[in-house]
């Protein structure tokens, strides 16, 4: 475990809707009042706590009279900009009542795609933590767009976790954690205390998004899991509805599913989580077995030669997402070649393609300094 004893510890807790809200579907003020009770405590422990909180739709919901949940966009944003106001008020009342200060900060992928967007957005983390604030972090649901949404916030908070180096990651949500079945169908299912890496049988474990107020669901954890076994973040997905869970979760109590890779393992360089984690993809590779076994084992780049299959339009410098013959996803990275000349050289030797391809003589077609491997 991640020594928690030192003054600049930070922890990343991400708080799902289906946790923050109750069974009318209204914001639960007495959960919140909870869980800023124990980031207080923290904080007087000299740790640092960035609060990443689902809920605003659902807020929204609640303050424009919404039954249900919206189906068109517009609708959408619309409860989201309310929320997002109603939610930071709830924050920000309560930790005000203690003298700690809440900070809004909106995020969009838009925001962090280009370098500059992504080191701004470090920076104003960076400070608000340095100035003793708890930044509540959420996506800008406003004005995102498909391509440029997180998709959930457990990525979104992965993103955050990596962006200021955090000690811990903390998923709060409406389940004890990782099970080998589902629970509420399996009254087998037993639950999975401590997992180091993240294969297809993992991955299988995974179910859909578990409730009406949420976009998320196991999978989507375990994806924000995986990204930061390779950063080196300890994971922990547990129930939030628990009394003093997060405290007992930085205090190194067993609770929930603890992911974590084994001591020893080397983190990846902090650009390769920009590259892997907040750019959009503009296509996938799939890759021969032994292709696979280079890139995984060996640390090897993706070269042409092991490319079996191109997909989507993209650019040279573009990232794309690099997967299996199966079509599990194994890494994402800068591609060197467009797509209309990966058709091309895909199954190659690069003897060979600098032959009719001078220009690209001896280019792999992902570089393993600009390749994030899961």
């Amino acid at each position: 475990m991640a020594d928690l004893s030192g003054q600049t510890d930070i922890v990343v807790v991400k708080i799902g809707s289906s946790t923050l809200v109750d069974e009318r579907g209204a914001v639960d003020r007495t959960f919140i009042a909870s869980l800023c009770d124990q980031v207080v405590s923290l904080k007087e422990m000299g740790k640092s706590v960035v609060v990443v909180s689902s809920g605003a739709a659902a807020a929204g919901m609640e303050r424009l009279g919404f039954t249900q949940r919206p189906q068109d966009m517009p609708s959408l944003q619309a409860c989201a900009a309310c929320g997002q106001a109603a939610l930071t008020e709830v924050y920000a009342d309560v930790l005000a009542k203690q003298g700690i200060p809440c900070g809004q900060v909106l995020l969009t992928r838009r925001d962090v795609v280009d370098r500059e967007g992504y080191l701004n957005a470090r920076n104003t983390l960076e400070r608000l933590l340095e100035l003793g604030v708890v930044p509540v972090v959420n996506e800008n649901d406003t004005v995102s767009v498909a391509e440029f949404a997180f998709g959930d916030n457990d990525m979104l908070g992965a993103i955050v976790a990596t962006l200021i180096g955090a000690d811990l990651y903390v998923i709060m949500s409406d389940i004890d954690g990782l099970y080998t079945t589902n629970p509420s169908v399996d009254p087998s299912a037993t639950l999975i205390e401590h997992v180091s890496r993240i294969d297809e049988d993992i991955m299988a474990m995974a179910g859909g998004a578990g409730s009406a107020v949420g976009t998320g669901g196991m999978a989507t954890k375990l994806r924000a899991a995986r990204a930061l076994l390779a950063a080196g973040i300890p994971t922990i997905i547990c129930k939030g509805r628990q009394p003093q869970v997060l405290f007992d979760v930085v205090q190194g109590k067993a609770v929930g599913t603890r992911f974590e890779a084994p001591r020893g393992t080397g983190r990846e360089n902090p650009r390769k989580f920009w590259i892997g984690l907040a750019e959009v993809p503009r296509g996938t590779l799939t890759l021969d077995e032994g292709a696979c076994a280079a890139v995984i084992k060996r640390g090897a780049s993706v070269l042409p030669v092991g490319v079996i299959e191109t997909e989507g339009t993209y650019d040279a410098g573009d990232v794309v997402n690099v997967v299996t013959p199966q079509g599990t996803l194994i890494g994402r990275g800068i591609v060197r070649f467009s797509s209309d000349d990966m058709v091309r050289v895909r199954g190659l030797k690069l003897d060979v393609i600098a032959r009719f391809m001078p220009n690209k003589s001896g280019q792999p077609a992902i570089h393993r300094d600009e390749l994030l491997v899961f």
